[in-house]
């Protein structure tokens, strides 16, 4: 019983810092050795901590190179479906970066039907594959009032910057269209044509209330989006 609760608070914490951006996706997690040492346990509560997140879909294990970060996803448990993310971590190395963090007028956003609030956040991120422009996300939070944080999104999970704000996800809604995207997002993906993949997700709390907005445009030729579903 011990040594389960060990493990188990083990990955607890290891989860924390995937959550929080301090071991990015993508990253290496400290070795097993290192881990020992900072959690002052055995060998093989480490390896039980690890195997229960690679398990959860947040770590991947790849001999002779160590334990990476494959997804910081608040709800890689809900579903059998191993995420996009997790999917391109898999084949190449995904990071991302904000473009612009602000508060706009509900009324300029696509929100505006959705919300009753007078002001949103908007928070544009640019995820690049291997160092490669590939996706561009917009998000709109109609129920943030945090606008001196956003910066704090930098690495960490946009789901767990909205619970750590009061913020939780009961549900979700996507859309999939092929769109033409304007020359400014076009030079931002760096492509040579205007065709695109567009996703627009819906997130709902358990009232139903739309708590985020998220547009994301895909360019598919650098990767075909796929989700991979365990039956």
């Amino acid at each position: 019983m011990v040594v389960e609760i060990l493990y188990q608070k083990v990955a607890d914490d290891i989860k924390k810092n995937i959550l929080s951006g301090t071991y990015e996706v993508g990253s290496l997690i400290p070795t097993e050795n290192e881990l020992e040492q900072k959690y002052d346990v055995s060998k093989i509560t480490i390896r039980k901590a690890v195997e229960k997140l690679v398990a959860e879909g947040y770590l991947k294990k790849k001999s002779g190179i160590g334990t990476r970060v494959i997804s910081n996803n608040l709800f890689n448990k809900l579903s059998k479906a191993k995420s996009y993310s997790s999917i391109v971590n898999e084949s190449g190395n995904l990071t991302k970066q904000i473009l612009t963090a602000n508060v706009l007028a509900t009324k300029d956003t696509p929100v505006k039907a959705e919300s009753t609030n007078k002001n949103i956040v908007y928070i544009k991120r640019l995820y690049l594959l291997d160092n490669k422009p590939f996706i561009i996300v917009n998000h709109y939070l109609p129920n943030i009032d945090v606008a001196d944080e956003l910066q704090s999104l930098k690495n960490q999970s946009l789901y767990k910057f909205l619970r750590d704000n009061g913020q939780e996800i009961n549900s979700f809604s996507d859309e999939f269209s092929a769109v033409n995207i304007d020359e400014t997002d076009k030079k931002i993906l760096q492509k040579q044509d205007n065709l695109a993949l567009k996703r627009i997700r819906r997130g709902f709390d358990n009232k139903g209330k739309l708590i985020e907005y998220t547009e994301s445009i895909y360019d598919s030729n650098k990767m075909p989006y796929k989700i991979e579903y365990e039956i």
